[in-house]
């Protein structure tokens, strides 16, 4: 949060963002960029956080006011084991979060799973929602690639380090990938019951309905970008975004799931054009 913006009446502020109290929960939000400039909406991935957008930030400050908020169930957010993990959930605290915070549109970008909830979002509080960018996050259960059994379970949690490595190889180009530590911590930080309710929540969201049938109702601008070399999703997949009337698809070569991490400066490069057209 920047030194001019003042604190919303009745956010707790830490040393690193802000905890906006929302009726089933906190939700921690940061701030970045120009309080008056156009604002982007970036939406983290499951079992991440908002500390997973850490390279790309400072890339789109200069032109935007960033906004990242830690799902619930996710990184400096509470993880109320009796909480509502949904993706419509999620989208509207996403919202909620927006209003308490004065920002009355924004560009919502997501990550994986995070797209979903930009989605939702716009399903939920069109008027709220400018454009839409959507990083990695397939448009159904058919283009999702299965990952091996992780072993991972409640019995056994939180898992240790060398176990959450293994299953977060898949979400970068290659093996071998150093996974930042900021990763591990977030799943680790976890409860098993916001894990597990999280990732579901995904798998249910699309099995309902999918994906570009939702945006092409939804009717916003959109932009999908996808590494060639998704372990996760298969990356051709992109493709059906194009039934959503003037999307438009990148497929970025030598990059894997996490465009955001594996290449900042090229996704932002992405993003900010997209932004820019949005403006003219």
């Amino acid at each position: 949060m920047t030194d001019e913006e003042p604190q919303v009446k009745g956010d707790s502020e830490t040393t690193e963002g802000t905890l906006l109290p929302l009726e089933d929960g906190d939700i921690h939000a940061r701030d970045d960029g120009p309080p008056d400039a156009p604002a982007l909406l970036l939406v983290h991935g499951s079992a991440a956080s908002g500390r997973s957008w850490d390279a790309l930030v400072p890339l789109l400050t200069a032109s935007h006011r960033v906004i990242r908020i830690d799902l619930l169930g996710c990184g400096r957010s509470a993880k109320p084991d009796d909480g509502t993990y949904s993706i419509p959930d999620q989208g509207r605290r996403a919202g909620q979060a927006l209003d308490r915070l004065g920002i009355e549109r924004a560009v919502a970008v997501g990550h994986s799973s995070g797209g979903m909830v930009a989605a939702s979002l716009a399903e939920q509080r069109p008027e709220l929602v400018d454009a839409l960018a959507l990083v990695s996050t397939g448009p159904d259960m058919g283009a999702f690639i299965a990952p091996e059994p992780a072993g991972i379970g409640p019995s056994h949690w939180p898992p240790d380090e060398e176990q959450v490595r293994r299953l977060a190889a898949t979400g970068f180009s290659r093996d071998g990938f150093r996974v930042p530590q900021s990763i591990v911590d977030d799943v680790r930080g976890m409860t098993f019951h916001s894990f597990a309710a999280t990732t579901q929540a995904a798998d249910h969201y699309l099995e309902q309905r999918t994906l570009p049938d939702r945006l092409a109702d939804v009717g916003k601008p959109l932009l999908v970008i996808f590494g060639e070399h998704d372990r996760r999703w298969r990356s051709s997949s992109a493709a059906d975004y194009r039934a959503v009337p003037g999307a438009e698809v990148d497929r970025l070569p030598g990059v894997g799931h996490s465009p955001i991490l594996e290449d900042p400066p090229r996704t932002a490069e992405l993003l900010l054009a997209f932004t820019a057209r949005r403006r003219v």
